[in-house]
């Protein structure tokens, strides 16, 4: 559907796939102004909370679970910051504990699985070789969570782990690869800010915790300058920000961040306690500030992008790096 915008722009909203046990809401939604007004896109995966009854009857603990599982309220900060900044948003509702979007399709714990007698072959050979991830407990679809254990009363069968996938996974990756491919050939280059929250970060001796975590999946993801103007940014703004550690991205910038092709990719974890109450369940009285500090980096990056798109086909690209020095 298609909302009219600021007069110059109309503001559309695309919804796409499907979510297994909830046919009325779809799996994500895609929205912006069209055309776009600044080469960035900010995603959201973890923040979808359309849980499927059927889904909440088979958790073992579906209230703590659900909540250390979610990003709690990310699609509310991303929404708020593309408003202000004119970014792109994606924003999966089909919830974590369903399907990890930021895990491969076959990063799987096949242990969870019920498999058929057609499917046991197969299946067998790919348990040799379970991703990290998954062995961990958080693989494509998560098992276990440290203090609450295992996370299911019983195992999948395969056929509705085909359907999460082909329902939710493919049309969410296939639909953020469009959306950046489209802003990398209007601006010559796009940025995806795959936003993240996190619990709290434990102080290094000798400094503050850091309120931020960039991840650019150590420089395979996004170009060193665009890393180095958001720590600029932060460290102007007085706000502690580790690099990598203990959060270097996963699979959503190893898909889809392409730095030699000008589509570049940050994961940006921030911690719950700078936007959430203190028991990291509703939004506190920091949510507002947050929203304008990562308003204020969206800006920042979104002129840095545009300027690396001088050099390719875009359109706006001179423009925009213009109008932001």
């Amino acid at each position: 559907m298609t909302v009219k915008g600021d007069g110059n722009r109309d503001s559309v909203r695309e919804e796409g796939g499907t979510i297994p046990g909830a046919p009325d809401v779809p799996a994500f939604a895609l929205l912006g102004p069209d055309p776009s007004a600044i080469p960035v896109l900010i995603a959201v995966p973890h923040a979808g909370r359309a849980y499927p009854a059927a889904v909440l009857e088979r958790m073992r603990h579906p209230g703590h679970a659900a909540l250390r599982l979610e990003d709690r309220y990310v699609d509310r900060l991303g929404d708020a910051m593309a408003r202000e900044t004119g970014a792109a948003l994606l924003v999966a509702n089909a919830p974590r504990a369903m399907l990890d979007l930021n895990r491969s399709a076959d990063d799987i714990d096949w242990e969870m699985l019920g498999p058929t007698l057609r499917d046991r072959r197969a299946e067998a050979a790919q348990r040799a070789v379970p991703g990290q991830r998954a062995r961990s407990g958080l693989g494509l679809i998560p098992r276990r969570l440290p203090g609450l254990g295992e996370l299911w009363k019983r195992r999948i069968d395969r056929a509705e782990l085909d359907a999460r996938i082909a329902g939710i996974h493919a049309p969410y990756h296939d639909r953020l690869g469009a959306a950046l491919e489209a802003l990398r050939e209007r601006w010559g280059a796009a940025l995806l800010i795959d936003l993240h929250s996190m619990p709290p970060l434990a102080a290094r001796s000798g400094t503050l915790p850091a309120e931020f975590v960039i991840g650019d999946r150590f420089g395979a993801a996004c170009d060193g300058a665009l890393i180095a103007s958001a720590f600029g940014y932060f460290g102007e703004m007085r706000r502690g920000a580790a690099h990598n550690r203990p959060y270097a991205g996963g699979y959503i910038l190893e898909r889809h961040g392409r730095p030699r092709r000008g589509v570049h990719a940050l994961q940006l974890e921030v911690d719950r306690l700078s936007y959430l109450d203190a028991a990291m369940a509703e939004p506190g009285k920091g949510f507002a500030a947050m929203v304008a500090l990562l308003s204020g980096l969206v800006r920042r990056l979104a002129g840095d992008v545009a300027a690396l798109g001088q050099g390719g086909q875009g359109r706006d690209a001179g423009q925009w790096a213009d109008a932001a020095e």
